[in-house]
């Protein structure tokens, strides 16, 4: 049990990543604090956690308002202790070619994707700095690394995101404190799912393991980044895409 006694906060928790980076976590032992924008959108992953013996903590934030993630924080701090690890997960899509991308487009993505990351760090920071320990784990993407046609906004966000995790990591590595960001490659989730057949069959070929990765390839990563195996690694950038921007 990697993670005995630690408490982790994930957000955008209710399905695919999230879900299965809670699920993975609560296996070695953490305790959950769950976040999505909904909380009744959470109760199937509490339910699966505390099956396993494991608390879990629901929470409805939304993490592209600072106001929400402070409550949310503050509730987890309160109820469970402390915030030992932080996963930066939620995120949303609104893809459209950039001569036809809207203001309200680009805003919404940047604002969930990479503010929602700053503010969940700013909040949780503080206790971690004091508790002079901490994991935080940002899931940025290969798409940040490489970009791709029609995603501007989401290429932008997760990029910052990369930019975000080595700042963060130089600011709190003399605090031991770690961040770290996990770049997925295409993940077989409910945003895939809605990828056409032909478009599948593209996307396959430019995927030198000619398969799309499972939420639990991201999730076993996101174990090891947590546990004390990785304590020495902070700054780093891991991509998890079967080979596709090697």
């Amino acid at each position: 049990m990697k993670l005995s006694n630690r408490i982790a906060l994930v957000t955008g928790a209710s399905r695919g990543i999230g879900k299965a980076i809670c699920l993975a976590l609560a296996s070695e032992g953490a305790d959950i604090v769950a976040v999505d924008i909904k909380a009744e959108w959470l109760e199937e992953t509490k339910r699966a956690i505390e099956a396993g013996g494991r608390k879990c903590l629901a929470l409805a934030a939304d993490v592209s308002k600072h106001s929400e993630v402070k409550q949310a924080v503050d509730a987890a701090l309160a109820q469970m202790g402390r915030v030992d690890i932080l996963v930066n997960n939620a995120g949303i899509t609104r893809d459209n070619l950039l001569l036809r991308m809207t203001e309200a487009e680009w805003d919404a993505v940047l604002s969930v994707n990479l503010k929602g990351a700053f503010n969940c760090t700013r909040a949780v920071v503080r206790a971690m700095v004091k508790q002079r320990y901490g994991r935080i784990i940002n899931i940025s993407s290969v798409i940040g690394l490489r970009g791709n046609a029609g995603q501007a906004n989401y290429a932008a966000s997760k990029a910052g995101l990369i930019g975000l995790t080595k700042a963060s990591a130089q600011e709190l590595a003399s605090r031991q404190i770690t961040v770290n960001a996990i770049a997925p490659g295409f993940i077989e989730t409910q945003m895939t799912q809605k990828i056409p057949e032909e478009s599948r069959k593209r996307l396959l070929e430019l995927i030198p393991q000619k398969k799309l990765g499972q939420p639990e390839d991201v999730a076993r990563l996101a174990v090891f980044l947590a546990s004390d195996d990785a304590s020495y690694i902070t700054g780093e950038v891991i991509r998890v895409d079967g080979g596709m921007a090697m």
